[in-house]
C-alpha cells in the first residue's frame, strides 16, 4: 500500500515525551528554526533526520507524520 504524508506530528510527539523543540535542536546539532520548519510543515524531514528524531524522543519513525493511504493505482 502506498501512503501520502499528512501533517507533521512532531510537536505532539515532543509534548508527549516532555521535550522541547529547542532541546531537540541541541540534541541533533541543528538550528531550532529547522525543527520548527518540520513542525510547521514548511519542510519534510529527510529519512536520516526522522530516524534520529524518533530515536531521540523515543517514538517510532512512522509516528512523526500522519500517514494517508493512497489507493490510487
Amino acid at each position: 500500500m502506498k501512503f501520502e504524508l499528512g501533517r507533521c506530528l512532531l510537536n505532539e510527539r515532543l509534548m508527549k515525551s516532555g521535550k522541547s523543540a529547542e532541546w531537540l535542536a541541541k540534541e541533533l546539532l541543528v538550528k531550532p528554526e529547522r525543527v520548527y520548519d518540520f513542525i510547521e510543515n514548511k519542510r519534510v524531514m529527510p529519512l536520516k533526520m526522522a530516524i534520529s528524531i524518533a530515536d531521540s524522543i523515543g517514538c517510532d519513525v512512522r509516528a512523526l507524520y500522519e500517514l494517508i493511504p493512497n489507493d490510487k493505482e
